[in-house]
């Protein structure tokens, strides 16, 4: 992992040459490198959809995983990070630690993923040591140990010499770091130290690196291979080992999806336990964060007719992937990104851990004829990126989707033309707002009372939650008042209910809670067949659980938020006078204000929607100096009018034409 142009797929093509999988490097220059396969990602030079190769180093197989560094593909990140044993987060050696840098360090840490840091481009004019140091330990974590010096830094034949047992700093820094999280070696070292061998130091970098408490740094150049070899010792050394059961129960992850030349759904999946092999039927459920019970769902189960595994820098085909490795799988036709197969390991988080795209546009197809091919499209590339959010508005006949970024969308118009062959424009690109409830509203309608035509009951309770709680889900009544699979859907239409408030934007961070229900059971006239109009079906609490929703909602009211990013500026110190008055002007508030040495750096917070407009600004305000970094940081009041969004499908806020559409598409789907 690592911000854009640090060098991840250069290291891996030199990872793979050192491991013999390769005889040549390719070059990200030249468009080819193993892992960026992809046409688009040979043309523009950076790696747009995650890459998987494997390789051999002294008997251990490693799966290595080549991510995005543009912000613009977090989601690619995001999906991989559950399916990690350990991670290398590469850093440039000239421009050292940058926004992405501390975005994917920051996520690490939360999440323990055990993290080697490999400083790159040491060859490169500007090469920087303990500057480079300096800036991880303050930026990133202080809890480093650098394994080595650099020599040569800046110069064609760089050198990186590992560390060892004479070196009287390096023991030094060893203990320093390890005595926080080990009390005996705390206790050797107050009595002076003399007593930790070294041996006994390296077995506990290993153990602290593995839960995340320390953090070994290489410098090296992966175009030379200087601190290459170095590196792969320390993963083989420090990282841990895959320690999954073959013959266990079956607990996998689908981390990516892709089609293949024929069409076909190809999914990606890491097994921690078990196996699977071809012919076998696999069953796989959804993430089940907030479901009733706690239980799963299961959404599918396929036949599967073919398996690749990654062995040696290629996928190759098996009858079989078990556990610790890496397959592709074919014949799930049904399977979605973040997939459990079998029962849940410790696979993929269950709550997002980057910010979700903030901006979306419309895509309009040049020839409207095409208006439904482009909705295929658009289908089956967010089945490979679920972010992308397509939502289609039938009365507009408009296709929007989400983004992260003007490269993202970019990336998107050319996939369309190259891969379906649709020419599209975009419209201006909005932000997505957010709304979340100003208070508690609560709204019940019953069976067999007017105004309600459903055979059905359904309360529901709106209240607020704490921000990033997302959408949760309760029960108030008997779990067994009713049938489970009609609180299921009443759950599931919920959810779906609330991808539009009020106002249009997503509602989150709010408790949803089922007050009342009720049911008529299954019957029928005498002497006769099942009858759907004298019992309840799962139609009739689809149809009015909206309904009682966004009563409840409406009596709660909602507060539309905008996203704000954190901002970091480095600019020129006879610049920040005139630069204020601009900031003030997009609604950025500084936070503070440091010098370091003849630059100004300024950070704070910004409307995401102006910061398009802040890097358009800032080459004239800073004579080009200026240094933009930002990133999503949270939710934040609209002040004055509350923008809105227009809605998709059926409304329930007016409730008259909503069962009129509602009644005339059910009655479509029994004809």
């Amino acid at each position: 992992m690592a911000h854009v142009d640090a060098g991840k797929t250069s290291l891996t093509e030199r990872l793979l040459h050192a491991a013999g999988v390769i005889d040549e490097l390719g070059s990200v220059d030249d468009g080819n490198t193993q892992t960026d396969s992809l046409a688009l990602e040979r043309r523009r030079g950076i790696t747009i959809k995650s890459a998987v190769v494997s390789f051999v180093v002294g008997g251990v197989t490693v799966n290595l995983i080549d991510t995005p560094g543009h912000p613009d593909f977090i989601a690619e990140v995001e999906r991989v990070l559950g399916v990690l044993d350990g991670a290398v987060l590469v850093v440039s050696a000239v421009e050292g630690v940058q926004a992405q840098t501390r975005v994917l360090m920051r996520t690490l840490r939360r999440l323990r993923i055990p993290t080697l840091i490999f400083v790159n481009k040491i060859d490169r004019h500007g090469a920087r040591y303990e500057g480079t140091l300096g800036g991880i330990a303050e930026r990133l974590t202080p809890a480093i140990v650098p394994m080595g010096t650099a020599h040569g830094l800046g110069t064609c034949e760089p050198a990186f010499i590992p560390y060892t047992a004479v070196d009287a700093a390096f023991t030094a820094r060893l203990v320093e770091v390890l005595a926080e999280h080990d009390e005996a070696l705390l206790a050797s070292y107050v009595d002076g130290g003399a007593a930790i061998s070294y041996r006994r130091l390296r077995r506990e970098l290993a153990a602290q690196t593995r839960r995340a408490l320390a953090h070994p740094v290489y410098f090296g150049s992966a175009i030379t291979g200087a601190g290459v070899d170095a590196l792969i010792a320390g993963v083989t050394e420090l990282l841990p080992s895959a320690e999954g059961d073959p013959d266990g129960p079956l607990s996998g992850t689908v981390f990516k999806v892709e089609r293949g030349p024929a069409g076909e759904k190809i999914a990606y999946a890491r097994l921690f336990s078990g196996s699977v092999r071809v012919r076998e039927r696999l069953p796989f459920t959804r993430d089940a964060a907030g479901k009733v019970h706690g239980e799963g769902n299961v959404h599918g189960e396929g036949k599967v007719t073919a398996v690749e595994v990654f062995e040696h820098g290629s996928a190759v085909r098996r009858d079989a992937v078990t556990a610790g490795r890496i397959g592709r799988l074919w014949g799930l036709p049904d399977v979605q990104i973040g997939d459990t197969l079998g029962v849940p390991g410790t696979g993929a988080p269950t709550r997002r851990v980057f910010a979700p795209p903030t901006l979306e546009t419309v895509v309009v197809p040049c020839r409207p004829a095409d208006m439904g091919r482009l909705h295929v499209a658009l289908t089956q590339l967010a089945e490979q990126d679920p972010l992308i959010g397509v939502r289609q508005d039938d009365v507009r006949r408009e296709v929007s989707v989400s983004l992260y970024g003007e490269v993202q969308k970019e990336v998107v118009q050319a996939t369309l033309a190259e891969d379906f062959g649709l020419d599209v424009d975009f419209r201006e690109t909005t932000t997505i707002c957010v709304e979340r409830p100003a208070g508690t509203g609560a709204a019940v309608e019953f069976m067999h009372k007017d105004p309600n035509p459903f055979l059905a009951t359904v309360g529901l309770r709106v209240d607020p939650a704490a921000a990033g709680a997302g959408v949760e889900f309760r029960l108030e009544v008997e779990l067994g008042s009713m049938p489970f699979t009609f609180m299921r859907t009443v759950e599931d239409t919920v959810r779906e209910t609330l991808r539009q408030g009020l106002r249009g934007w997503q509602v989150i961070d709010c408790a949803v809670t089922l007050t009342h229900s009720g049911y008529a059971p299954r019957q029928s006239h005498a002497h006769a067949t099942f009858d759907k109009s004298m019992s309840s079906t799962g139609t009739d609490f689809r149809g009015l659980t909206p309904l009682v929703l966004m009563d409840a909602l409406r009596r709660a009211g909602t507060r539309v938020h905008e996203p704000l990013h954190r901002f970091h500026l480095e600019i020129p110190a006879d610049t920040l006078r005139p630069l204020l008055p601009v900031l003030a002007r997009l609604r950025a508030v500084p936070r503070t204000t440091a010098t370091e040495g003849p630059v100004w750096v300024v950070e704070g917070e910004i409307p995401a929607a102006r910061v398009h407009e802040l890097q358009r600004h800032l080459p004239g305000v800073t004579r080009g100096e200026g240094v933009l970094e930002s990133a999503f940081e949270r939710y934040h009041p609209v002040a004055g009018e509350a923008p809105s969004r227009p809605r998709t499908g059926h409304d329930p806020l007016d409730r008259k034409q909503y069962l009129l559409r509602f009644m005339r598409q059910v009655e479509g789907g029994r004809r």
